[in-house]
């Protein structure tokens, strides 16, 4: 998980701050005191956390508040607005649109991840319908055509690249007007990067760029250098018209939190996070979603898209409902790991409910994770049908268990674990509904929670009404249930 160590620490200040009987100024400097410490061990640089505190101090005057006022609530309203201001740094000023050909230059420094992330970044966008292709103009770096060549056959895209040229101008000249010509929306050209900033590799930027002319300059960063990006973003800044920055490496990186602030505090726009190798670790970067995140509030717009993105478009109202009504059978739990890998890692996904802890995914967890959701689905292959429909597996009977056991080659513990955590996920998707229909500010009206469902999912649930009539059965049957 991005962060998953500063998450975690942030999470458990505001949840001590929770649990006191009484708010008062102590109480909230002591949670500001343990906010401060996270971030800096964080390598968030001490001047932007001090600042931070000083604001939120600013911004909430205790003695003032009315009486019934949720104080907790008031405090962690503060916090959150801090740290979105302290990681915001503004929307870029392009964003390709599908149909209309765009020139996008990436550059940065060797060994950021550059080539990879030119990848990562045509895929994204292929995936939402553009046409990208990919140039090389690195002609420094021994193996570069090569390796792009390779990420470009990958994901199925055209690229462009020489072995016997050596100028890299010519080639992205070459290239960006080759890939005009065949109607590509997204020319994405990978220039030469240095061990160190020198004279050469901004010159040559400057010669691509003046070539190429790009509509969109990406400087790609390595998160590992912590409070040293502030420098970097901005001599690349005065180098090269750069709109946007992605920031790599920031899986589980202990000083990804001082490179996001840094960059912000460049005024760069960062709009992704390079999360992983692979070609769909790469994670738009909204700075409220991303803190809500971090401080296990989730960000259930962003995992609705995700899912939209690869649940069958007929499926989704059916899956909607179902969701609605509170229905999480073994069966859709089945359902939904088969979707697992395509919407993205699972460290990913849990992050976006509600109540998740970062601090649960250990480092290195994800192949473990994976591995077991294939043991959980190999598992509830052996179980009848009436056992994945229903609603209290719980009470399945122990000759059951140990048939189930059997028939997949597993041992009766692992059966246990498998029903264990889907208590667990039910339990989560319970919360997910409820906080769904509360909104943020406890609105329960269904007109509210529409605005945060896709415009064609709506309305094959039935527009307004059909959400207002999955929002009344599940109250009804909350109610019934007798969780009051």
């Amino acid at each position: 998980m991005v962060l998953a160590q500063l998450g975690g620490s942030l999470s458990r200040a505001l949840a001590r701050m929770t649990s006191t009987t009484v708010v008062d100024e102590r109480v909230l400097g002591d949670c500001l005191n343990e906010i401060t410490r996270a971030l800096l061990q964080a390598d968030v640089q001490f001047d932007m956390v001090r600042g931070m505190q000083a604001s939120v101090k600013r911004a909430i005057d205790l003695g003032t508040l009315a009486a019934g006022t949720d104080k907790r609530r008031v405090i962690k309203g503060a916090v959150v607005d801090e740290l979105c201001n302290m990681l915001d740094a503004g929307k870029p000023a392009f964003a390709p649109k599908k149909g209309k050909p765009c020139v996008v230059m990436f550059v940065g420094l060797q060994g950021s991840g550059k080539t990879t992330t030119c990848m990562k970044y045509a895929h994204y966008h292929q995936k939402i319908g553009f046409k990208p292709a990919l140039v090389c103009a690195d002609t420094f770096r021994a193996g570069a055509f090569d390796q792009l060549k390779q990420n470009a056959t990958k994901i199925m895209v055209p690229f462009y690249g020489s072995y016997m040229e050596s100028d890299p101008v010519k080639i992205a000249a070459e290239g960006v007007e080759r890939f005009r010509k065949e109607n590509c929306d997204l020319i994405i050209v990978d220039t030469s990067g240095r061990h160190k900033q020198e004279a050469a590799l901004f010159e040559e930027m400057r010669q691509v760029s003046e070539a190429t002319k790009p509509d969109l300059v990406i400087f790609v960063m390595d998160s590992s250098i912590g409070q040293a990006a502030f420098a970097q973003a901005q001599a690349f800044r005065q180098s090269v018209p750069v709109g946007a920055v992605i920031v790599t490496k920031m899986d589980g990186h202990a000083k990804g939190g001082g490179a996001l602030s840094a960059v912000a505090a460049t005024k760069s726009p960062v709009i992704f996070i390079g999360t992983g190798e692979h070609k769909d670790e790469l994670e738009d970067f909204d700075v409220r979603p991303f803190v809500g995140r971090l401080l296990g509030m989730g960000d259930l717009p962003g995992l609705m898209k995700k899912a939209r993105q690869v649940v069958p478009a007929d499926q989704q109202p059916d899956l909607m409902k179902r969701l609605m009504e509170g229905n999480f059978t073994l069966r859709l739990m089945y359902e939904q790991f088969q979707n697992l890998g395509k919407i993205g890692s699972i460290d990913q996904i849990f992050s976006m409910l509600p109540g998740f802890s970062s601090e649960l995914m250990p480092q290195g967890h994800e192949k473990q994770g994976e591995a077991k959701i294939k043991r959980y689905m190999t598992m509830m292959d052996s179980m009848t049908d009436a056992e994945l429909d229903s609603e209290n597996p719980k009470l399945m009977k122990e000759s059951r268990i140990i048939r189930i056991a059997r028939g997949s080659g597993r041992p009766v513990k692992d059966v246990l674990d498998m029903l264990e955590e889907y208590k667990r996920l039910a339990k989560v998707w319970t919360n997910v509904i409820k906080r769904l229909r509360k909104s943020n500010k406890g609105n329960t009206n269904p007109q509210h929670i529409s605005k945060s469902l896709p415009p064609e999912l709506l309305a094959q649930i039935g527009g307004i009404g059909g959400l207002r009539s999955l929002l009344n059965q599940t109250v009804s049957k909350e109610m019934g249930g007798g969780d009051r």
